[in-house]
């Protein structure tokens, strides 16, 4: 079958690519503004995919179209579907239809967190044998991409409760119909399509109906939204994670990377993992017990856990140039945002953190998140807002708790000057963005070096003149 797929480019979507490829499809697609890592993961499964949305891609027909949720009608590939009647879909129907009906779906759900602890998860299970597919809105640095098919009867998925497509507004979640179900936490976001956190509840209650009778919903404790959610009617097995939670851990170190598992109150073993932060033990915990669900004993998990190196752009070491550290992150949520700081706070001590958070999510340029901004960003010693020109808002307004640390700048020509004006050795840059940040990453590195090359040339004895 010919499956093309409109928006390929987008995590969710590259992976649907993934999984259809990986089922002997001829997969094709199209997208604007293709980035890695999602271009390198297509270019690896020789996905062929068009840049733009001329409706000359759809000749000759394929045979299904996979409509991703960023299109909206007045597209013109989309109007060239519904004009010539062709056969469509959306991301998570195709995936339930294709993929998750032969299969134990574990589901993780949440605001922040999730692609995490279903990376987590994956590994759990690939390290106990049972060679799990997945679908993750990230790339897992143990496995390389963002998706599998997985020869095994298990799927992990990140359960987004972002809307599934323009003909199909319920979240994407509501398709999978997890027999685990991990919830995270619950937070206002996607302003765009929530009106409020009503809203979201809603959803994760529909979410929660799905879940069989012998399935497990593993919550975290102490999310009062969480609780409203269950409140609202809940059918299956409940745990919960967390502080007092039948799941908990007691960190062993600042950074909490090492900690004691507890079931019940009892001691399973030490747990030790890369990525710093009391969020990622919660998620580590979270992921444990999902696995336990599942026939995993905790101290597999616990093994596993030490091997998993993480996702890609959440607080990813980009590079080292002359003592200065740079971090990429895909934080943009408040909640994201703090608890990243707050993790690379207890990993570097003391040392300076310049923290630079580009204002680029829907829910950021409608100002949803402004007023609890400032608080998320104060453990960095120096604070870059990147604003785009038609904001909305004036993104000074966020800053001014943060007194003379912080400064807004307009275009990432600015604001890369501003960060070669301001780093010296021993910084930790973190560079924040849901999107590509107009390439900065790339662009900082090699203005570091050229700095770099710079100061050992002023350097005496380094330039030789001719024998």
């Amino acid at each position: 079958m010919h499956v093309h797929i409109l928006g390929i480019a987008g995590t969710f979507m590259a992976g649907i690519a993934t999984v259809a490829r990986a089922l002997g499809h001829h997969v094709t697609g199209a997208d604007q503004g293709v980035y890695p890592p999602m271009s390198l993961q297509l270019d690896a499964a020789q996905i062929a995919f068009t840049e733009g949305w001329d409706p000359a891609q759809l000749d000759p027909a394929p045979d299904l179209v996979v409509i991703g949720n960023a299109l909206s009608r007045g597209n013109p590939a989309v109007e060239a579907v519904l004009e010539r009647g062709l056969p469509y879909t959306s991301g998570p129907a195709w995936l339930r239809e294709q993929v998750l009906h032969s299969r134990h779906v574990l589901a993780v759900a949440g605001t922040p967190g999730k692609a995490t602890t279903s990376s987590l998860l994956a590994w759990i299970l690939e390290q106990a044998g049972l060679e799990p597919g997945f679908l993750i809105g990230g790339v897992p640095e143990n496995f390389g991409a963002s998706a599998r098919c997985g020869a095994g009867r298990h799927f992990v998925i990140e359960a987004d409760e972002y809307d599934t497509a323009f003909f199909d507004k319920r979240s994407k979640f509501v398709h999978y119909r997890p027999r685990t179900l991990i919830l995270n936490n619950l937070e206002f976001d996607h302003a765009d399509i929530f009106d409020d956190l009503d809203a979201i509840k809603r959803q994760f209650h529909y979410l929660v109906r799905t879940v069989p009778g012998s399935g497990l919903i593993l919550s975290a404790t102490a999310d009062a939204a969480l609780e409203a959610v269950l409140q609202m009617g809940c059918w299956s097995n409940v745990q919960r994670f967390g502080a007092e939670g039948d799941w908990a851990a007691q960190p062993l170190q600042t950074d909490a990377s090492r900690f004691t598992l507890l079931r019940n109150g009892e001691p399973l073993g030490e747990g030790t993992q890369a990525l710093p932060g009391r969020h990622n033990m919660l998620n580590a915990v979270a992921a444990i017990a999902a696995a336990a669900h599942v026939g995993v004993a905790p101290a597999t998990a616990l093994a596993a856990l030490a091997e998993f190196r993480g996702v890609a752009r959440r607080l990813t070491l980009s590079c080292e140039v002359g003592g200065i550290r740079v971090y990429d992150d895909f934080a943009h949520h408040p909640t994201a945002i703090r608890c990243t700081l707050e993790a690379l706070r207890a990993r570097v001590g003391s040392a300076r953190i310049i923290a630079a958070l580009d204002l680029r999510s829907n829910s950021m340029r409608m100002g949803v998140h402004r007023d609890r901004l400032a608080a998320a960003l104060a453990p960095a010693d120096h604070v870059l807002v990147h604003a785009p020109a038609d904001l909305g808002w004036d993104p000074r307004e966020i800053i001014t708790p943060l007194g003379e640390a912080a400064e807004v700048l307009y275009g990432v020509d600015s604001l890369l000057r501003q960060l070669r004006a301001l780093l010296r050795a021993g910084d930790e840059v973190l560079l924040m963005s849901n999107g590509s940040f107009g390439g900065i990453h790339g662009q900082l590195e090699r203005a570091l070096r050229a700095d770099a090359a710079g100061r050992r040339g002023d350097e005496p004895g380094d330039e030789q003149g001719e024998e």
